[in-house]
């Protein structure tokens, strides 16, 4: 099974985001915390959040990249109980054992979009609010293989 972890190439996910996800921590896509906005809750660093963030799954913060990789069976289910917890606590769900089909849910979605990627295929999320709801749409960036010419030259300078 394949899932993405949040990446970050600079600080710039620092400054942008209200809560940027750690390096490193598993993502999902997260859309369902805006199934609710409205065009003036799109301000500022919400905005910036709603328009490109993935959501990291132990933080709860926000990222702009993300990288496909393996992910085992135990993460998954650690991920799930963990998502869960977190509607019960944010959004009210009744409990953790409700809330564990709808976390579920989200896992499997951002896996269905890594599944057909190779491992290290960034992806960045672009969303929009219409009259009808969120739509996400998805750009996918595959690994270039490296060139030799773009390798260090190891040796000294004192020969």
């Amino acid at each position: 099974m394949k899932l993405a972890r949040a990446i970050h190439f600079d600080e710039s996910d620092m400054n942008v985001f209200h809560s940027p996800a750690r390096t490193g921590e598993w993502c999902i896509s997260g859309g369902f915390e805006f199934s609710n906005w409205g065009q003036g809750d799109l301000e500022g660093r919400a905005r910036q959040a709603f328009a490109n963030g993935w959501l990291g799954v132990e933080t709860f913060g926000r990222v702009t990249f993300v990288a496909v990789t393996q992910i085992e069976e135990a993460e998954v289910e650690s991920i799930a109980q963990s998502l869960a917890q977190h509607f019960v606590q944010l959004y009210g769900a009744p409990s953790v054992q409700a809330a564990l089909g709808v976390a579920r849910a989200e896992i499997e979605h951002m896996s269905e979009l890594c599944d057909e990627h190779a491992p290290n295929t960034l992806l960045t999320v672009a969303r929009e609010l219409s009259e009808t709801g969120v739509h996400e749409a998805y750009r996918i960036i595959t690994p270039q293989e490296t060139q030799l010419d773009a390798l260090a030259v190891h040796g000294t300078l004192d020969e």
